[in-house]
């Protein structure tokens, strides 16, 4: 593996390294799940991926609000039309996570590269078989106009030795019938959420080489334009209000500044919007922001954010964390992170500060142990971020104030696909229900009743 393709790992599975002041070795995760073929998701691993899932939703900003928003109570929960309270496991359906469109889950596993499922009923309505193997850590990442974007993988055939010919391929599929509509040979096994992203009128993707970019028509996958930037040049991708752009830098390791590339979504034209000083790490998105932490080992000290528009205007903020961090997440406006002492704050990207630190409410796991903490969501409606725990619980958490609301327990098991193998729990929000997944094929849904 060369030291770009590390790199690139560390993007992936570090979103949050200006979190944590560490430049960790990258590409741990996909390093295990592709040994002899089998994509399989680690805890050796987890030691990166706990700290780093970067989660972007949709939330009103409360960094500048007054007291009286401040003061406004939190809304109790709403079922959807036809909703009832489910439980699920369909094995090999859903282990590899979810994603939720409209009324519908489009989930990935052993056994399936998508699977559909009604998120009122938990019902599976139609399945796309994994060509060979399906273990691993990744799931359908978008849906747009009626077609699901997933991954799978590239061939079945094995070689000589009888280990898997590995490689990946990304894939769409006709949401409402499940028939593959077209795949494209990806350059590397690298299914992380940058790997592939939608754009204004096409689908942006690490294809066909390494140091390349490719807008894909949506609904064939041939190319439209493609963009390389040079050898020992590594880039990180974002995308604002439908327009790609890139983070680049040299790829060596000492400390070389931040070039922020505007990539037309008609054309594939670069155009250099700003630089940023010192090495970046992008954090996530916001608005029509780019959130960027410098790589430096400031453990225990204010961090620096840096704040990058569409248009190369940049801003920069001091952040703390209190503890150790175990995830950091980017939900609208806010930046919220959990510490392994189990601290919840949330950091108004707005504002530049911190609004209110508290306990998460859920029990959190041992930095070496086998459970994981889930991404929070965020219910705007209601003003409340949720929690879920690697033993089941879970806790509200008021938006404004970070008082808890609610808390709630669910008993499913915590088995992973394998001995001392699992993947990460899962939290998603349908309207203003829970859909809670193990590391495994449970899946639970229910109404969280504030105030209970």
């Amino acid at each position: 593996m060369t030291t770009e393709q590390v790199e690139e790992k560390v993007r992936e599975m570090l979103r949050a390294v200006a979190l944590d002041g560490v430049r960790a070795p990258g590409d741990l995760a996909e390093k295990v799940v592709r040994r002899r073929g089998r994509r399989r998701f680690s805890r050796a691993a987890g030691a990166a991926a706990a700290v780093t899932a970067i989660t972007v939703g949709a939330v009103f900003g409360i960094g500048g609000g007054g007291a009286a928003e401040r003061d406004r109570p939190v809304r109790a929960a709403a079922s959807p039309e036809g909703w009832k309270p489910w439980k699920s496991d369909v094995p090999g359906a859903t282990e590899r996570g979810c994603l939720v469109d409209g009324s519908a889950l489009y989930c990935s596993g052993s056994k399936y590269d998508v699977a559909k499922l009604d998120a009122n009923t938990g019902e599976r309505l139609w399945t796309v078989k994994v060509n060979r193997e399906g273990d691993g850590i990744d799931h359908p990442f978008a849906v747009r106009d009626g077609v699901v974007y997933a991954y799978r993988n590239h061939t079945a055939k094995k070689q000589p030795n009888g280990d898997y010919m590995g490689g990946t391929d990304l894939m769409a599929v006709d949401a409402r019938t499940g028939e593959r509509l077209w795949a494209v040979e990806m350059p590397q096994d690298d299914r992380g959420r940058r790997a592939a992203m939608l754009i204004d009128g096409a689908v942006l993707a690490n294809t066909p080489s390494l140091r390349t970019m490719s807008a894909l028509d949506p609904r064939t996958g041939k190319e439209k334009w493609h963009h390389t930037w040079a050898k020992g040049i590594v880039c990180q991708r974002a995308v604002l209000s439908g327009v790609p752009y890139l983070l680049c830098t040299r790829d060596t390791e000492e400390p070389h500044d931040t070039d922020v590339f505007r990539l037309d979504p008609a054309t594939g034209t670069a155009k250099k919007v700003t630089t940023v000083p010192g090495r970046q790490q992008l954090v996530g998105t916001s608005g029509d922001r780019m959130i960027l932490g410098e790589m430096k080992d400031v453990a225990g000290k204010d961090r620096q954010l840096t704040f990058v528009s569409s248009s190369g205007q940049q801003t920069s903020h001091p952040y703390r964390i209190e503890g150790s961090p175990a995830r950091a997440d980017v939900v609208g406006d806010l930046l919220i992170s959990v510490s392994w002492q189990g601290k919840a704050s949330a950091y108004s990207l707005t504002a530049g500060k911190t609004l209110w630190t508290g306990p998460v409410g859920v029990k959190m796991p041992g930095k070496t142990s086998m459970l994981d903490i889930a991404s929070p969501v965020v219910s705007a409606g209601q003003g409340v971020v949720y929690f879920f725990g690697g033993t089941g619980d879970l806790s509200g958490l008021d938006l404004r104030t970070g008082e808890r609301v609610w808390r709630g327990h669910v008993d499913i098991p915590r088995l992973g696909p394998g001995p001392g193998i699992r993947n990460p729990p899962q939290l998603l929000l349908y309207e203003d229900v829970l859909i809670a997944r193990d590391g495994g094929s449970k899946l639970v849904s229910l109404l969280p009743r504030i105030g209970d």
